[in-house]
């Protein structure tokens, strides 16, 4: 298991998780990412919703045109 405190838990898999109402949510994959803030919309999985979003920025302005 590996912990990175920005972000999720990574888990050697396959994995078995018991939520908060007892439902069992199962990966096989090899490695899986699980969600710790929550903010993923496919938890217990993380999505990277934990990323900061950062807004595209449109290209600068040619000032001196051609």
């Amino acid at each position: 298991m590996t912990v990175d405190p920005q972000g999720p838990v990574l888990v050697e898999g396959p994995v078995e998780i018991v939520l908060d109402d007892g439902t069992v949510a199962r990966s096989d994959r090899f490695v899986v990412a699980v969600c710790t803030c929550r903010r993923s919309r496919t938890y217990p999985w993380c999505d990277t919703s934990h990323r900061p979003r950062e807004r595209a920025s449109s290209p600068p302005e040619d000032r001196n045109p051609r």
